[in-house]
């Protein structure tokens, strides 16, 4: 409960949050913040490792009716998907903005490079110095983390199979790959909208039957 209180105040003030604001919008006292976290670096971390999370966003893809139509399926996986990244976006990109170096969230412009990643699929950028000391346990987790998502977006292809031109895990790949860098020029004049990218995913970018 500290923690979901806490994600859009670090999002607002970034590393600036006080766990006296923390404990005023929780409806604790400051107190009952020290009674859970050792110290504010160590709610800061928590608040890094929930908004990486994926098990939340898992859960909308996989409560997507497969009854539906395809191209209605994929834009609930895009804007769930989109949805996600912007609320880890926020949080790592307001650490990172205030300046914070501290362990656990504290390379969160490290972090912010791993959007890609969370997203799945083959646009992960390399490994960068930056990168090197991560733990292979923490490499694994992210690597295990974006199996899921593409498992599980693969799964919306599934009753389609049949009439597929690729396997559902490769479409999920390049669905995912595709999102990322849609997610990243969002808010631009020409950033298409979520249902024009998926038209153009399922149908491509001529009009017409081909010849």
């Amino acid at each position: 409960m500290i923690v979901r209180t806490a994600l859009p105040l670090v999002a607002e003030h970034g590393a600036a949050v006080t766990t006296a604001q923390v404990a005023r919008a929780a409806g604790i006292g400051e107190a009952t913040v020290f009674r859970v976290f050792a110290d504010k670096e160590e709610l800061l971390s928590a608040c890094v490792a929930e908004a990486l999370r994926t098990d939340h966003v898992l859960g909308e893809i996989a409560a997507i009716p497969l009854e539906q139509p395809l191209a209605e399926r994929l834009v609930e996986v895009a804007s769930a998907m989109e949805a996600y990244l912007g609320r880890m976006g926020r949080v790592l990109g307001a650490l990172h903005a205030s300046g914070h170096r501290g362990a656990g969230g504290g390379r969160a412009e490290v972090l912010m490079t791993r959007l890609r990643g969370a997203a799945g699929g083959p646009g992960a950028p390399a490994r960068s110095d930056a990168d090197s000391s991560d733990s292979g346990p923490a490499m694994s987790d992210r690597e295990a983390a974006q199996r899921r998502t593409s498992a599980a977006v693969a799964e919306l292809f599934e009753p389609e199979r049949d009439s597929l031109r690729l396997p559902p895990e490769t479409l999920a790949t390049i669905f995912l790959a595709m999102l990322f860098s849609r997610t990243r020029s969002a808010g631009d004049d020409l950033s298409p909208t979520v249902e024009q990218f998926v038209d153009v995913f399922l149908h491509g970018a001529l009009g017409g039957q081909p010849r």
